[in-house]
């Protein structure tokens, strides 16, 4: 049956699992991020779809499902799942994607790798998509397509169902055009992006980028920008705006520009956090402890999160603070984010040779410096980590956004605990309440761990205060909801103002 509502996004909606000889699809474990909050707006709608892709020996095979029905507690929708092959996941998602794409898009034009992408593999799955999505959706039905791994199906889209309501939404930073343009395919890519309704972003930063880099390749005039939400204002971080632009008309539509940052659900967080289980993780932690103070650093390993910075940071502190060595203690958590790619191999290898001189050099019989975990931690888990935790620490060198310390200042409902924060992170514009820092500099990172160590229970909780009010007003849904106001105010509702 034909689809109000389409969206489309590499990864699936569920987790395929195998039980007693037979594929089983279960909700994903943790009701929290991204994929369940765009699952939610299913409910809103008579008929939904999804469209991601699945690995396949042989994508020719007949026995292969393409179409599959699922039936779980955010409703009835279907999921239409492309078959790529190995070497086309590796050609279209590990090269393209992360070793063309991802450095330009956090500004790290060194790491970038030309060579190996295969364009024309890029482009085809691309079409897969868009033709996946136009065969699934009604007429006249709202399409949401995320993230740059599929930057072409809009273009596509629109010429195969010019009758389609299209919103793109980049979950990375987007950069200006003297970065962005370094990519050879730039044109393309823009044109595509045009041929959107809603173009979506984070933060007001990234919308003008954006704009800069149309600007750049096309002739589309003034473009009107509007006052920033003062809760978008933060004069500590080095990605805040006061204006943003609010759409740019190209000679076919309106091309509306939707800024919205991402938020958490903070209201399955607070449950989480209020379980007897989790009190009893906690207390347990706390004890294990041993009454030494807990600096939390989680994040994926990757080269735009500043992992080995941050570690290099923790150890001048223990040199300049001796006191430290044995009443502080530092979980890093760094879980691989792919562990076929070198670049990523390479910073894994970094940061365990760092903690490793840490403990080395500071350990005790009784005391070590450093934790290093690098598997993942189920949530529950890490909620409990979150509420036994005087300090978190966030200093990625470029994050489109980061959920982390949303997270853990929603799980915060004591009101206590610091945030210690990149202002190169999206949601530094937003958590202006957190100790902003520069993970470039060393003296700034140095201040601030020891600003957070150091700082009164009055400043704690009067920081933690706001930052608790900004993150539960933007929440997932307060996200989905202005991105989905944008494309189709009279089905989905919400304020269709700009941040």
């Amino acid at each position: 049956m034909p689809s109000d509502l389409v969206i489309v996004y590499h990864r699936q909606p569920y987790e395929e699992v195998e039980e007693n000889g037979k594929t089983v699809f279960k909700e994903n474990k943790s009701p929290n991020g991204i994929v369940p909050t765009l699952k939610s707006f299913f409910g809103r709608v008579e008929n939904a779809a999804w469209v991601a892709w699945k690995q396949a020996e042989d994508p020719a095979n007949p026995q292969f499902e393409r179409v599959v029905q699922i039936e779980d507690s955010f409703g009835k929708y279907t999921v239409s799942r492309l078959p790529l092959t190995a070497e086309q996941v590796s050609s279209f998602y590990h090269v393209t994607s992360k070793e063309a794409f991802w450095p330009i898009l956090h500004g790290f034009k060194e790491k970038y790798n030309y060579d190996p992408v295969d364009w024309d593999t890029f482009r085809h799955v691309n079409q897969e998509f868009a033709q996946a999505a136009a065969a699934e959706a009604d007429h006249g039905a709202a399409v949401w397509v995320h993230d740059y791994n599929l930057w072409l199906v809009p273009g596509i889209l629109r010429q195969l169902r010019p009758d389609l309501r299209i919103s793109f939404f980049h979950h990375t930073p987007f950069p200006a055009a003297d970065m962005f343009n370094v990519l050879p395919w730039r044109g393309e890519i823009i044109d595509s992006l045009l041929a959107c309704d809603v173009v979506g972003f984070h933060i007001p930063r990234y919308a003008s980028n954006f704009v800069s880099v149309v600007r750049s390749l096309r002739d589309v005039g003034q473009v009107p920008r509007i006052a920033v939400d003062p809760d978008f204002i933060s004069e500590g971080s080095a990605l805040s705006d006061r204006t943003v632009p609010k759409q740019i008309e190209t000679e076919e539509r309106t091309v509306r520009l939707g800024v919205s940052p991402v938020g958490v659900d903070t209201g399955y967080i607070r449950s989480v956090a209020e379980r007897p289980e989790t009190s009893e993780r906690t207390e347990s932690f706390l004890k294990a402890m041993g009454g030494r103070r807990l600096i939390l650093s989680v994040g994926r390993t990757d080269y735009t999160k500043g992992g080995a910075e941050q570690l290099l940071t923790f150890e001048r502190l223990l040199e300049k603070h001796p006191e430290y060595r044995e009443t502080v203690k530092l979980l890093h958590v760094s879980v691989s984010a792919n562990r076929n790619m070198t670049a990523y191999e390479e910073i894994q290898r970094e940061i365990e040779e760092i903690a490793g001189r840490i403990n080395g050099r500071f350990a005790t019989f009784e005391r070590t410096p450093v934790s290093l975990i690098s598997n993942a931690i189920p949530f529950t888990d890490l909620v409990s980590y979150y509420r036994a935790a005087d300090v978190v620490w966030i200093t990625p060198l470029a994050d489109g956004m980061n959920l982390v310390c949303k997270e853990f200042i929603a799980a915060r409902s004591d009101e206590d605990g610091v945030v210690v924060l990149s202002e190169f992170a999206g949601a530094a514009i937003e958590l202006s309440s957190a100790i902003l820092t520069n993970p470039y500099s060393h003296k700034n990172m140095d201040h601030a761990i020891e600003a957070a160590l150091t700082m009164s229970e009055e400043n704690r909780r009067m920081r933690m205060k706001d930052l608790r009010r900004v993150v539960e007003k933007y929440n997932t849904q307060a996200w989905a909801q202005d991105q989905l106001a944008l494309l189709s105010p009279e089905d989905f509702g919400g304020d269709t103002e700009a941040a």
